[in-house]
């Protein structure tokens, strides 16, 4: 009998198939669902820096009386938390499935103290979002960078649960940057993130926001790298994320070499019961290639496990097409 078992973050897995952060996982009920219909963990819906300081900024500058600013900010910000901590804890007494709490940040020194509260609320462990657009021409790259490597820093000092970060696609060598959060003791890297992404409305002259969710097309990039980090950094957990809709998806991605995949847009587009039809075509497809474990196919196709390891590497498109008239 095949089993899907996995262990990730320290914690076991009864699959490898992940919800991610979103509004799927926003209240105690939904993430009871979300178990009911196999999820091997959740994450929850995040807890922003950006929101609480700007609903603490907001109350701030209605109020007359500058001497309470102080008060005003630590009890916002306190009342934000307390919500997301009631989250954990009411989330925790449902299922019994790992709950992880999520983050999105922007910097490495306003926030680090709410995460200690997330671990004693019963979190299993944190994924970290940081996010910012690096826009400033006069920053290097390396400065950007050294925010992911202080808050990795400060978060291992403050914690003892499992911490993961979840990057973006557009660094400029995410093999690097991932060999210094492993040195940092990060537990896991989860490829990659999907960021807000603009639009522009030509017929009414206004931004919009470009589709949200994920397209199967979206999973090359997440593919490439983590069959290339496995193999680097094979100590290294690795959570694959954006353009995973099936379990035809889900099974590329391990192949290549992820600990557990990640799903959110094609449970938003086909129900919570994908969730499902994504567990029951792992399994069919672990017995027809008679796998007993996913330990056993995990990493079968990273870089160093393929005839042609460059076809990791590959980056020039058109000769692809010169064939093609």
């Amino acid at each position: 009998m095949n089993t899907l078992k996995t262990n990730y973050l320290g914690l076991t897995l009864k699959n490898p198939v992940i919800v991610s952060s979103s509004g799927l996982s926003s209240t105690p009920e939904k993430v009871k669902k979300l178990a009911e219909n196999g999820a091997g963990a959740v994450i929850l819906k995040s807890l922003f820096e950006e929101q609480i300081n700007h609903e603490a900024g907001s109350l701030i500058s209605d109020n007359s009386y500058p001497e309470a600013s102080d008060y005003i900010l630590s009890y916002s910000k306190e009342n934000s938390i307390g919500n997301y901590l009631n989250l954990i804890k009411e989330s925790k007494k449902l299922v019994d499935i790992p709950v992880i709490a999520s983050i999105n940040c922007t910097g490495s020194t306003s926030w680090t103290s709410f995460a200690k509260k997330i671990e004693e609320a019963g979190a299993d462990a944190i994924e970290i979002n940081v996010y910012f657009l690096p826009n400033d021409i006069d920053k290097t790259s390396e400065k950007y960078e050294s925010i992911y490597l202080k808050l990795a820093e400060k978060l291992k000092e403050s914690v003892n649960i499992p911490i993961s970060f979840k990057l973006g696609a557009f660094f400029t060598n995410p093999a690097n940057l991932a060999k210094e959060l492993y040195y940092r003791k990060v537990d896991s890297l989860v490829l990659f993130n999907r960021f807000y992404a603009p639009d522009i409305d030509i017929d009414n002259f206004k931004m919009t926001t470009s589709d949200v969710f994920s397209s199967p097309a979206d999973i090359r990039n997440t593919l490439r790298w983590t069959g290339i980090l496995s193999d680097k950094l094979p100590k290294m957990e690795l959570s694959a994320s954006t353009g995973i809709h099936t379990g035809k998806d889900a099974i590329k991605m391990i192949l290549s070499g992820a600990t557990t995949v990640q799903v959110c847009s094609s449970l938003y587009k086909n129900g919570i019961e994908q969730l499902k039809t994504i567990i029951s075509e792992i399994e069919a497809w672990m017995k027809k290639n008679n796998f007993n474990s996913v330990d056993e196919f995990r990493g079968k196709m990273c870089y160093k496990n393929i005839p042609n390891p460059a076809m990791y590497e590959r980056s020039q498109f058109m000769k692809h097409f010169s064939s093609h008239e």
